[in-house]
């Protein structure tokens, strides 16, 4: 094998070639190497964990581009940045432009583009920087971020007295992080709403990939009229 590999290499370097050549040579094949296996990571490493950070490198938030469960294509992604920035039409020309009238009464007709719009740009961006709980929290010295998070939200449930038996809904609930801890910590069941269905979709995964989908789920809703998705008193909290 090294005989074959030094007769290939041997064929591509002129006889008698200067050092200087041959160094090239080997330098242009050592670069085209490290980019094919870059881009290999980068194109092929994008897969969701409920159970660590899906986003922890650099190469990985470069996996956004051949992220499987995006919504957004790339035509979508220009065309969602285009629809947003059309609610917000002249903020850059000239100030005061988009506190008028028509334009407030514009985006309260398209509020639900604006904001799945906003979201299907952005949510992998903060799931990335932030974790799967799209919050802060306090932070006692010694703590590390994620576990500030936790804390607070194990807090939370014990506060409002979240039991076993309880049935929770989770307004805003983003990819569900929060719900997620809460139920393990409590064991209840609990239900959350967004009004993005890319949130949903990425939601809902990661409860089956921690196989607790009977008991903790993310629907589709507007929080302004969840009389339209729930019957009232279902929830305790």
């Amino acid at each position: 094998m090294s005989t074959l590999l030094n007769n290939a290499v041997a064929s591509l370097i002129p006889t008698a070639a200067p050092l200087s050549n041959v160094v090239l040579i080997i330098g242009t094949f050592s670069i085209l190497i490290l980019v094919h296996l870059l881009s290999t990571r980068i194109f092929s490493s994008f897969k969701r964990d409920v159970h660590k950070k899906t986003f922890r490198t650099v190469s990985d938030a470069a996996s956004l581009l051949s992220n499987p469960d995006s919504v957004l294509s790339r035509d979508g992604v220009k065309s969602s940045i285009a629809g947003y920035e059309t609610l917000f039409a002249g903020a850059r020309e000239k100030v005061g432009k988009t506190s008028t009238t028509d334009s407030i009464k514009n985006r309260e007709k398209e509020y639900r583009s604006m904001v799945n719009s906003f979201y299907d740009l952005v949510t992998d961006f903060y799931e990335w920087g932030w974790g799967q709980s799209f919050h802060f929290a306090p932070r006692k010295k010694g703590e590390t971020f994620e576990e500030s998070i936790i804390r607070a939200e194990y807090y939370l449930a014990l506060r409002t007295n979240i039991q076993p038996d309880s049935k929770v809904l989770d307004i805003g609930c983003g990819v569900g992080g929060p719900m997620r801890n809460i139920q393990h910590f409590t064991g209840a069941d609990i239900t959350g709403l967004t009004i993005n269905q890319y949130q949903v979709n990425v939601a809902n995964q990661y409860c089956e990939q921690r196989g607790i989908s009977d008991k903790c789920r993310v629907i589709q809703g507007d929080f302004q009229y969840m009389t339209d998705a729930f019957e009232a008193e279902s929830f305790d909290a």
